[in-house]
């Protein structure tokens, strides 16, 4: 990644020359800072889609707008729940309005063409309200030619991979919290993080088809994990992140119509 795709470490003139010039997707990461069991860093859902963005980019002639790292509160089927130390949330009008006035400011900028990728699961809902609001208020302004994509990168994880890194079963991505495709691209990307020799052995935590409030942190795994990444490896890491690099830089270049040619992620 010789060319610089992070608008932080870029000046204002050239970036302004770059989005007049060019018209690049900028991609925006969201992620959050979140308890990922006794064996991963609490920054797990800002750092993969971070690296997946700043992958893309390159082959897709595109920008990396500094990553939102604080994410909607953790739920319990989904991330143990928001009663962890350290775990650090927006309420639901907070992250809306953020992904919402950063979106504006990007398009005052003249950017037109804008990719969110998640990396938090519960964000989904309050980014799409947040890419909604921003389309009324720029059409209200006469603005009608920004274009957004929101992406959860583990869909675009294909069933054989699912098969490979999952021999005895995939468990669902909602308790795949601190699981094994994490796991994997954590000691994929950053393995000086990933603490193996503390990786939970439990399966899958069981929750009934309601929800009790107030929330009882006793219910479930206390590890902070909704199944146990045991079966991780840096190899599945690697398999699925260049998946994801590969799958998103073909889907941005669809749905934009970018010129330039895309070519496999590096290995």
């Amino acid at each position: 990644m010789s060319r610089i795709v992070r608008i932080s470490k870029l000046d204002w003139q050239t970036y302004h020359d770059i989005v007049k010039e060019t018209s690049p997707v900028v991609m925006l990461p969201i992620g959050a800072l979140e308890q990922h069991g006794p064996h991963l860093p609490l920054d797990c859902d800002s750092v993969i889609p971070t690296a997946i963005s700043e992958h893309v980019a390159p082959l897709i002639g595109g920008l990396v707008a500094p990553t939102i790292t604080y994410g909607y509160k953790s739920q319990p089927k989904s991330g143990r729940g928001n009663h962890f130390p350290v775990t650090t949330s927006h309420d639901a009008q907070s992250l809306i309005f953020l992904v919402r006035d950063v979106i504006k400011e990007f398009a005052r900028h003249g950017v037109r063409r804008m990719a969110l990728v998640l990396g938090h699961y519960v964000n989904t809902m309050f980014a799409i309200e947040g890419i909604d609001l921003t389309l009324l208020e720029l059409r209200a302004v006469g603005i009608h030619d920004v274009k957004i994509l929101r992406i959860d990168y583990w869909d675009f994880t294909s069933q054989r991979t699912l098969e490979t890194a999952y021999p005895d079963g995939f468990p669902g991505w909602p308790l795949e919290h601190a699981g094994v495709m994490e796991t994997s691209v954590m000691l994929h990307l950053h393995p000086e993080f990933v603490h193996m020799d503390r990786c939970p052995t439990h399966g899958p935590v069981f929750f009934p088809p309601f929800d009790v409030y107030p929330f009882d942190p006793k219910r479930g795994t206390e590890s902070g994990a909704l199944s146990s990444a045991k079966i991780a490896t840096a190899e599945k890491g690697r398999m699925m992140f260049e998946e994801y690099v590969t799958g998103i830089s073909s889907a941005l270049n669809e749905e934009f119509g970018l010129k330039k040619s895309l070519v496999r992620a590096a290995r």
